[in-house]
């Protein structure tokens, strides 16, 4: 079985949205063997950091939180869409480019994956790209930037989407995967009133399931 790690890894010096000092995690050791009888670590983190799903609440006054988030929804088929030739934002005349149906669940591979383009002037998608996909229906987006947006004041793309209960995967790396057809399990953690949470995303190749 192929399976893809397409999350980022939790440390201190990490890439965080817009380089943000107080958004870096801080891992801290609260117990060792050469003062206790145990190895134990205290983590604190934005719930933004790294490979996270938001849920409506964090754009939507009201909205829901992750908890209330159905696991059918992030633990489903998926399409990986190759945009590495788009330039600063993904429109919907590039999306138009590509096959994409309903209930389809999209991973936006730009060059924020094979530039690690992080932080700073990273790949979005823009509100004509949102705008889009809610009208085709689509389930999900995950996407390979921290944020899935940057340059919109008003972030039309995530409330168009989160306001449609469409899934928004942020911080994906899918430098190594390739455009096609995958099984997705990107599970949050389940924190009660949160608006977001992290997750350990993978990817599972379908020849390999069906093998």
């Amino acid at each position: 079985m192929k399976i893809y790690d397409i999350s980022m890894k939790i440390y201190h010096d990490m890439p965080v949205y817009k380089g943000k000092t107080a958004k870096r995690p801080v891992l801290k050791v609260e117990s060792d063997f050469k003062s206790g009888t145990v190895h134990e670590t205290k983590l604190e983190l934005n719930m933004h950091t790294g490979t996270h799903i938001d849920s409506s609440l964090h754009i939507l006054p009201g909205g829901e939180t992750i908890d209330n988030l159905e696991l059918e929804k992030v633990v489903t088929q998926c399409k990986v869409l190759d945009l590495q030739n788009v330039d600063e934002k993904i429109t919907e005349e590039h999306l138009a480019a590509k096959s994409i149906e309903a209930r389809d669940f999209l991973l936006l591979k730009t060059k924020n994956s094979t530039l690690d383009i992080l932080e700073g002037e990273f790949i979005y998608l823009d509100k004509t790209g949102a705008a889009y996909l809610k009208k085709l229906g689509v389930r999900g987006v995950g996407f390979d930037a921290l944020g899935i947006e940057r340059n919109q004041p008003e972030h039309e793309t995530h409330k168009i989407l989160l306001g449609a209960g469409i899934v928004i995967l942020e911080g994906l790396r899918l430098k190594d995967v390739g455009e096609g057809e995958y099984l997705l399990v990107a599970a949050p953690i389940n924190v009660i009133g949160a608006e977001a949470a992290p997750v350990r995303a993978i990817l599972i190749e379908q020849a390999s399931m069906n093998s």
